[in-house]
């Protein structure tokens, strides 16, 4: 055997497994530019089993920023924020933010978790979920239930299109706090002004389909809601559960796999209450490192599953294997 059939033989024997994500197609294009990338592929997917849950990623897009010292530790020093990357083999000057809404096919019901930043997002190449859908063999009329963790931009942004809703046979489940605080008209005139608009325009003309849940309600059985409150006023994360495997979808409780995970009381630009933030992230993360239990975090990286282990100040993220082909 030759050394291109030995290596043809190699190819094929590699694109065996049937889980698998597109980021490992991207590898094989030669794209010029990141713009290319945006409209040449599908957004990258993810997909595996919890029990009889099947759970699907997608990448709503990724957007590059400096200074993450202005983002991440910002009761910190850039000094200390720029070592802790360093340390983690990280650039000190810039970071990646990732956007990744989940569905869930229960078998009863397709829950999407979360809409990310739709046509506000495109001219940037963001705004990608239906497109990720789509690819992935999902309509937007499949969706039976959109789950609302909380209502900042990046999270509502999808819910319409062209000023009509975006999944038009879903009914919407919500934390009660959080939709209580962006309607109230008692934002007007304050820093969260301009998700009070968002909101008005967005989320509220669904209000007459919409469910609204505490701590500890279910969105439907095996979904359970979880406050966690500090990110925004009324964040919620939920449980998944079936068959005796459990995932959690963390939300934004920690927006950065470094910096917010192994610096939990480090300060987060976007958190609102920041002191509630810290103490819901150290309550988050030390249940899922206790119960070792497996999350999907919206803000970490791509395809944003993994666990985490207590490293002295936090918690070290480690990155979804095989565990759920098994």
């Amino acid at each position: 055997m030759n050394r291109r059939m030995l290596l043809g033989s190699a190819g094929v024997a590699l694109a065996a497994p049937t889980i698998m994500t597109r980021a490992a197609m991207a590898q094989t294009a030669t794209p010029q530019t990141s713009m290319d990338i945006n409209h040449a592929m599908p957004p990258e997917t993810h997909r595996f089993k919890v029990g009889q849950f099947e759970v699907l990623v997608v990448k709503d897009g990724a957007r590059a920023s400096d200074a993450p010292q202005e983002t991440f530790g910002t009761n910190q020093s850039p000094e200390d924020v720029g070592a802790l990357l360093e340390a983690n083999f990280l650039p000190a000057n810039g970071f990646v933010n990732s956007f990744a809404p989940v569905l869930v096919n229960t078998g009863s019901d397709v829950i999407l978790f979360d809409t990310g930043l739709g046509e506000a997002g495109r001219a940037n190449g963001l705004g990608r979920l239906s497109e990720g859908l789509t690819a992935a063999g999902y309509k937007p009329e499949d969706v039976t239930i959109v789950v609302l963790t909380h209502m900042h931009g990046d999270h509502i942004g999808g819910l319409m299109e062209g000023g009509k809703p975006a999944f038009p046979n879903a009914r919407y489940v919500t934390g009660q706090t959080e939709y209580d605080f962006w309607v109230d008209p008692a934002r007007v005139g304050t820093p969260a002004e301009g998700g009070h608009k968002g909101v008005l325009t967005n989320v509220q003309p669904l209000a007459d389909k919409m469910t609204f849940i505490g701590d500890g309600q279910e969105v439907v059985s095996g979904v359970t809601g979880m406050a966690a409150f500090g990110h925004s006023p009324g964040h919620m994360i939920y449980r998944l559960e079936s068959e005796g495997r459990q995932l959690v979808l963390t939300a934004d409780t920690a927006n950065h796999f470094v910096l917010s995970l192994q610096r939990p009381d480090w300060e987060v630009r976007f958190d609102m209450d920041k002191a509630a933030a810290a103490a819901s992230r150290k309550k988050v993360f030390d249940m899922l490192a206790t119960d070792k239990l497996a999350f999907i975090g919206y803000h970490m990286p791509f395809p944003a599953t993994g666990y985490v282990e207590k490293l002295d100040q936090g918690y070290r993220f480690v990155p979804k294997a095989y565990q759920f082909d098994l």
